[in-house]
């Protein structure tokens, strides 16, 4: 028997699955928790990573009952834009910088005003936000300039897990594209924008730091002794893919097309599409990301998603399940004139690192079913918001035949799936299963053991039939987004 490996390392835990390499099916789980970190510094031990993935893979073989030997491929998925800077050792001379510190704030606002938006959307795609890599290296030389003299090689979560996994510093370019300094229409590093976010040394310096691009099915090299042992597998041949980003592994593992979008609720928010040309967005709404399959993956996010109705339900003394029934279940759409702004965390989409959230159209008589349910409907304002904005931008996100997908965990909410498709005015796909990020990771496994496209795979393991969520037509989408737009502002 053959097996593929899929590991999606987020910001609070690992996840991984174990596929039959020739049909799909899902044949084992396993999954382990990261210590959790929170805006504005949020920082790990990347070590903390690689115990996480040691103990969920060996989970995952236990439970599978299969030999060690069988598994035949591996790719990571990681969180995306944490940084990760080396010395010569391989030794990180600073904690891991994860994508939703915002401490780099005040240095992105430099790296545009020095370049201008027009100049960095053109050069990268994207305009930095605190949240990109290269606001990070900035920050890295403000504060910790012997550090950053001691720097060999800049990674990303998971090429740092892919070179444990093989011993090789490699990555791909739709991680890569969210770093702020490679540029996905041309497939080149930008090493004289470190230059610049470092204020030191020359393009010629930084490019050496920075690891190889592989192409979507290229392989990163095979499992080492070591990487094995400590993954509680038996085969040294096993290949390594180039692994990605978690948006693009999630892209793969739903076998999104142009015209698809997808709506993200974890603890933060995303919401991007597949597109055939890459995006250069001056405003900086939207991050002109590649994807895991040669293409381009447009992408909005914001940093409060389940965070925010987390919070919604302390507030109330309920936990989330409760929330969620008391919102369905005993609030109106629109919530008696309740309006949310959810930023709790500050905020990435708009660029508001240091906002704060607000509640508006409180009255005497205003139930806590109201202030429940406009805590949904705040969240999916704001992501809706980004697909706007991925519209604006020219990507296909209205196209007659395309799918919109809502995912992550919030996905499993019954207010939020319907908030959405009311909103949204447009059936709501919600696929089954959970990690579509895992599976997105096996299909790029997949891919690198066999040397095919994302498309070969994905024809021979057919997804099961999703659940589809109509809106009510009757509910005042513009009315509820309007007061959203008057409570944020521009």
């Amino acid at each position: 028997m053959a097996f593929v490996l899929g590991i999606d390392s987020s910001t609070q835990s690992t996840k991984v699955e174990v596929r039959d390499l020739e049909s799909g099916e899902l044949v084992a789980t396993g999954r382990s928790q990261h210590v959790a970190t929170t805006p504005p510094k949020s920082e790990q031990n990347p070590e903390q990573w690689w115990e996480a993935l040691g103990l969920a893979c060996r989970n995952a073989v236990v439970a599978g009952g299969f030999a060690p030997t069988d598994i035949v491929a591996i790719s990571v998925a990681g969180q995306q834009h944490g940084l990760v800077p080396l010395d010569a050792r391989g030794d990180p001379v600073h904690p891991a910088k994860l994508w939703n510190d915002t401490e780099s704030a005040s240095d992105a606002d430099r790296l545009v005003a020095d370049l201008g938006p027009a100049r960095w959307a053109s050069a990268t795609g994207s305009v930095p936000v605190a949240a990109f890599t290269v606001t990070k290296v900035a920050w890295l030389a403000r504060r910790h300039p012997d550090a950053l003299r001691r720097v060999a090689h800049l990674l990303l979560p998971h090429d740092w897990l892919t070179y444990q996994l093989t011993g090789r510093f490699v990555t791909d370019r739709g991680d890569a594209s969210g770093t702020g300094y490679w540029c996905p229409t041309d497939g080149c590093w930008a090493p004289e924008l470190l230059a610049l976010a470092s204020g030191t040394g020359s393009a010629d310096r930084w490019a050496t730091t920075l690891p190889t691009v592989l192409g979507p099915s290229q392989s990163a090299g095979t499992l080492t002794s070591r990487a094995a042992e400590h993954l509680g597998m038996g085969g040294l041949h096993t290949i390594v893919a180039a692994g990605t980003g978690d948006n693009m592994a999630a892209a793969l593992g739903l076998g999104m097309g142009t015209g698809d979008v997808a709506i993200s609720l974890g603890t933060s928010g995303t919401a991007y599409a597949v597109a055939a040309a890459a995006t250069a967005d001056l405003t900086g709404a939207v991050a002109g990301f590649a994807d895991a399959t040669g293409g381009f993956l447009p992408l909005v996010c914001t940093l409060n998603a389940t965070l925010a109705t987390e919070a919604v339900a302390r507030w109330l003394g309920l936990d989330i399940v409760a929330l969620d029934r008391l919102a369905s279940e005993n609030a109106q759409p629109g919530s008696s004139g309740v309006t949310f702004l959810p930023y709790l965390a500050g905020e990435r989409t708009p660029n508001r690192p240091d906002a704060t959230g607000v509640i508006a159209g409180l009255r005497v008589d205003t139930s806590a079913a109201s202030i429940a349910r406009a805590g949904f409907e705040g969240v999916i304002c704001g992501l809706l918001d980004g697909v706007d904005a991925l519209a604006d931008a020219g990507v296909p996100v209205t196209h007659p035949n395309g799918r919109c997908f809502l995912i992550g965990g919030g996905s499993r909410s019954r207010t939020y799936r319907h908030v959405a498709a009311d909103l949204l005015q447009r059936n709501i796909t919600i696929p089954l299963g959970d990690e579509h990020v895992a599976r997105g990771a096996c299909v790029q496994a997949c891919m690198a053991m066999r040397a095919v496209p994302a498309s070969q795979v994905l024809d021979g393991w057919p997804a099961a039939k999703p659940e589809t969520v109509r809106p009510d037509v009757g509910v005042d989408a513009a009315g509820i987004r309007h007061r959203y737009a008057e409570l944020r502002g521009h």
